[in-house]
């Protein structure tokens, strides 16, 4: 397929992709411009009581926490039963948030190339305070101003007030570990390059190619900025004008990695599996594998209780669900008090990658949580958000962790901690790696992994539910 004007989103993002000395500003002036709005705002996050939260209520009978609106989310139970995995009940406390957020950023074509409207933006669960964000990043409470606070920042330009053009538009799940089914609206948007000459100071404009550049470090760039890149379509299989020349240019880099990748996602030579074997594949593993989740009061849940500060797991694993006051100095709200879950310890997030016949496979797991949609999505090869992975404290074994985390150093081509969504998650981080597996992996997986190439993924990326939260973090990440 050749290039043509109707594909330029595609071609956009894919020159932004590769785009860094062009950019308005260099990656480092990015970097040391987010170590400036850590050092000028005032924050504050303080852990208290739940049950002294204020504007939020705990629920005669049933012990649920919610907020005094019945708007933003409350904190739950949910009964768990399941033949998918090594456990098939269990109980636990769980985020309900039933109203789609939107996660949209903004972009427009600076000389030509196409930048994105980032924020410096604070959650109070953020390790480091500041992350790179998305232009707009709200609940649907949040921007019906329910909190009575300030409207967010360019809302008009992804509620349709502004005329924009699309360029990308998911609904895509939370995580399902902890949310019951728990959306947002991924979006990107583009709007005329004489539009917005000026922005305000916690915003600023950057290349593609610079996120994924600061994806490479540790907790700079959020959650949601990973979950909306990820979907960014880049056209697998058309000649772009540049395409050629951008994978001599990797070829001449010597990055081996890297040109395997690119010809992961452009290429369309024949795969382990095709899209109809793959669409079987998963279409099987739902009518084999079951998942109830019923609600139930979270005064109910067992193995869990309220200690009078937090509720806690009776062995001190998995997570709690703590209270925090909050105050951060340029939220549309500057003081305000929540819930949070605050994990137990940090988790691994890791695709096992393989070179066969000629083009590199990611190794994905058909995983069952429960809070997803419909009963499970394609989740990375290891996903252990709960520290259970460690030898002699976990209940069970975790496929290919030892590949994952004694990977030699020529292998692991991604390695950075990345942190959870800090309006919901308090300092919550995860490793995330890509590993290349060496020539001994044998090709035939349990019936819950299947190979597929980057095209493959970024295909199903392009519908609601088939790729999970960890997943698109991952792909967020990979970089030519």
């Amino acid at each position: 397929m050749e290039y043509s004007p109707a594909n330029h989103a595609a071609y956009a993002f894919f020159r932004s992709a590769f785009s860094i000395r062009e950019a308005v500003h260099s990656t480092a002036r990015i970097e040391a411009w987010l170590k400036e709005k850590n050092l000028c705002v005032s924050v504050m996050v303080e852990q208290v009581p739940l049950h002294a939260l204020q504007q939020w209520e705990v629920e005669p009978g049933t012990g649920n926490i919610r907020h005094q609106s019945g708007k933003f989310f409350s904190i739950e139970g949910v009964r768990v039963k399941t033949n998918a995995g090594i456990v098939s009940l269990w109980e636990q406390p769980i985020i309900n948030q039933p109203e789609i957020g939107i996660l949209g950023i903004l972009t427009k074509k600076i000389n030509g190339l196409l930048h994105f409207l980032m924020q410096a933006k604070i959650e109070p669960g953020n390790i480091n305070t500041v992350q790179l964000s998305p232009t707009l990043q709200a609940t649907r409470s949040n921007y019906m101003r329910v909190h009575q606070g300030k409207t967010p920042l360019f809302l008009e330009y992804f509620n349709g007030e502004k005329p924009v053009e699309v360029l990308l538009d998911q609904l895509q799940s939370e995580q399902g570990a902890r949310f019951l089914r728990k959306r947002n609206r991924n979006i990107i948007v583009e709007v005329a390059p004489d539009e917005l000459p000026e922005i305000p100071d916690q915003f600023i404009w950057v290349t593609l190619a610079q996120i994924k550049e600061l994806i490479c470090k540790d907790n700079l760039v959020n959650m949601d900025t990973r979950t909306v890149i990820s979907g960014i379509p880049f056209a697998p299989g058309e000649a772009f004008p540049e395409a050629d020349r951008l994978s001599e240019a990797i070829a001449g880099k010597n990055n081996r990695a890297g040109l395997l990748l690119l010809n992961s996602l452009l290429s369309t030579a024949t795969p382990v599996h095709d899209l109809t074997g793959l669409i079987s594949w998963i279409t099987r593993l739902k009518t084999l594998y079951e998942l109830d989740a019923e609600r139930i009061s979270l005064n109910s849940v067992q193995g869990w209780h309220y200690d009078g500060t937090s509720w806690v797991h009776h062995l001190q694993r998995y997570f709690s669900v703590i209270g925090v006051n909050v105050s951060i100095g340029n939220r549309e709200v500057i003081s305000w008090d929540q819930p949070m879950i605050k994990p137990a310890q940090e988790g691994v997030i890791a695709f096992i990658v393989k070179e066969i016949g000629g083009i590199l496979h990611f190794l994905v797991q058909a995983k069952v949580e429960v809070g997803n949609f419909d009963i499970l999505e394609l989740a990375p090869t290891v996903q252990c958000l709960t520290g259970n992975y460690r030898e002699g404290v976990n209940e069970y074994s975790v496929p290919f962790i030892s590949e994952v985390l004694k990977a030699p150093s020529d292998r692991v081509w991604y390695s950075a901690m990345q942190s959870e969504e800090g309006g919901r998650f308090y300092r919550e981080q995860n490793l995330n790696r890509i590993v290349e597996a060496d020539n001994s992996f044998p090709v035939e997986v349990p019936e819950n992994y299947c190979w597929m190439t980057l095209n493959q993924l970024m295909n199903f990326i392009q519908y609601n539910n088939y790729l999970n939260i960890a997943a698109r973090s991952l792909i967020a990440a990979i970089r030519f």
